[in-house]
């Protein structure tokens, strides 16, 4: 398996990188409770995972208590989980790796028993999505109808991005990048199925776009562009979400993005078709013409797959999940083209050590093969 692409440099922002597996964001729900506040367990998974000029991206992390949807997702929203990041990041740079924070609100994909108070999940709009919520002890049960926010809240809205970001700085994050994508706030807005607004907000895909817009500016304002990313889903349906003609709507917020110069945008491909295997169409191929800059992929990739959508100019990096869960070793294990440690779906969220930090690297008689 040829993977010359996958480790070539790349350059990020201000960053360069030593090779192009990227570690997905991935919610593990391992935070301590009460506080959200990542752990010292936690310390160990991403030292496991760095690797030199690598490039992490953290599990998402609500900016604010209100933007919480599963049980023990870390904040980044109080002094304790500044802190319990700041050891991650020291053990991430100590490793030589690269870690951006993904900053996170999940809108309606929440619980009243998630929200101080007990008050309502806000939305763009009262639309009632279909399935089940977590609570915070771990149980399923149907979502409520969340609460439309009002125009006049929406600037704090984009203030709660701000100080979060403003957090991961202090928290010894290299960037900040949005989570816009799983049917999350962001993309609550910027699809016609979850945003029935008639203001400023709702409508044209032009007022759509605007929330994501104005976060954007907001995090650059913090950062600078070149230390900002967006994760975005055109295709996706996770949450209920959905985009009657994505390529429009996703077209146009590529375009409104690329003045903002940001470091990169994060694209998950569609599972529609099959990326994992090598040579496979991708989705993507109708947005890429319309970001010129950095793109990372994502989304049922193996090392083929990933190797050859980097050398057809498909992508510039690719974003390893499941496979990063199971392998702390990944990127070492494609060079090599070792074998992959099968991953366990069972623990991949709650729990302890096991599914964690327990998945084993190659030993160096294995690497030397």
């Amino acid at each position: 398996m040829s993977t010359a692409h996958l480790f070539a440099p790349l350059k990020l922002g201000r960053y360069t990188l030593s090779h192009r597996v990227v570690m997905a964001p991935l919610t593990r729900m391992r935070a301590a409770v009460p506080g959200n506040v990542p752990t010292d367990l936690g310390v160990e998974y991403y030292s496991q995972r760095a690797s030199s000029g690598g490039f992490i991206v953290s599990e998402a992390s609500q900016v604010t208590p209100y933007g919480q949807g599963y049980p023990a997702t870390p904040g980044i929203h109080s002094a304790e989980q500044i802190a319990g990041w700041k050891k991650i990041t020291d053990a991430v740079h100590a490793k030589g790796g690269i870690i951006f924070m993904q900053l996170w609100h999940t809108g309606r994909i929440s619980h009243p028993s998630f929200q101080p108070g007990g008050v309502q999940p806000v939305a763009p709009s009262a639309i009632t999505p279909a399935g089940k919520s977590f609570t915070p002890s771990f149980q399923m049960v149907p979502f409520e109808t969340p609460r439309a926010l009002e125009i006049g809240e929406i600037p704090g809205i984009v203030e709660a991005y701000r100080e979060g970001a403003r957090n991961a700085l202090a928290a010894g994050f290299d960037g900040v990048e949005l989570h816009g994508a799983n049917g999350y706030l962001i993309e609550q807005f910027l699809h016609s199925k979850t945003n029935h607004r008639t203001d400023a907000y709702g409508g044209s895909v032009e007022n759509r776009t605007r929330l994501l817009i104005e976060v954007m500016t907001a995090l650059v304002d913090i950062w600078g562009a070149d230390r900002v990313g967006v994760r975005l889903s055109p295709f996706g349906v996770v949450n209920d979400a959905g985009e009657a003609d994505p390529i429009g709507l996703y077209s146009h917020v590529l375009t409104r993005l690329a003045p903002l110069n940001i470091a990169y945008v994060h694209l998950i491909e569609s599972r529609n078709t099959d990326a994992g295997e090598a040579g496979a169409p991708l989705a993507i191929n109708d947005l890429r013409p319309f970001w010129s800059g950095t793109l990372i992929l994502a989304g049922g990739f193996v090392g083929a797959s990933a190797d050859a959508a980097i050398r057809a100019g498909q992508g510039d990096a690719v974003a390893f999940g499941r496979h990063f869960i199971a392998n702390p070793d990944l990127p070492r294990r494609f060079q090599l083209g070792a074998p992959l440690n099968p991953y366990n779906r069972a623990t991949f969220y709650g729990g302890d050590a096991a599914g964690y930090v327990d998945y084993p690297a190659l030993e160096p008689a294995e690497a030397a093969e």
